[in-house]
């Protein structure tokens, strides 16, 4: 690859990325399927799952998605018995998300498929020390993101989106 023009080089990498983009999301796609979810429930869970309480306004911010397009997904995932909302403690208009025993149990069942295919890919890769693909992967994230993913994930200092997130309007919280 190395000694490949760099744009085509760049275009074949691209293409690699869709592809194990595809492959990383299928089996997941397939189990979701089956109970008439999609992506967009999958990233909901999986973030809830990883964050238990986390506020409406801050998944907002960690997902990058409308109200809507949110209030649609939430609605689902809380009338299947999937999630449960709280009203915040000290304020009542924030709405605080974690999953419900079903819930974790499909977020886990979801999260062992992915880390089986990176564990496996790796191996197969020979790759020891991921932590180049680490730097690459924190690298296609915008430079804007990247502290706050970096302390959402653990590797960083606490100033996250999330925090920021919370000094800000509570305005986005009605979310059913």
């Amino acid at each position: 690859m190395a000694d490949r023009d760099p744009d085509r080089l760049h275009v074949e990498l691209t293409e690699l990325l869709f592809f194990a983009y595809r492959d990383f999301t299928g089996e997941p796609d397939a189990v979701l399927s089956s109970y008439r979810l999609g992506r967009a429930h999958h990233r909901v869970l999986h973030f809830i799952n990883r964050h238990p309480g986390v506020r409406v306004a801050d998944l907002l911010e960690i997902l990058k998605i409308t109200k809507q397009s949110l209030a649609r997904v939430l609605k689902q995932l809380v009338d299947d018995g999937w999630i449960e909302q709280r009203t915040g403690a000290e304020d009542r208009r924030e709405r605080h998300l974690s999953l419900t025993p079903r819930g974790i149990d499909l977020a886990v069942r979801l999260q062992t498929l992915q880390s089986r295919r990176i564990a496996a890919a790796l191996a197969e890769a020979g790759i020891i020390d991921p932590t180049a693909i680490e730097r690459f992967l924190f690298a296609m994230i915008s430079t804007e993101e990247r502290l706050s993913v970096r302390t959402m994930i653990g590797h960083g200092p606490a100033d996250s989106a999330t925090s920021r997130a919370r000094a800000g309007s509570h305005s986005d919280e009605q979310v059913p």
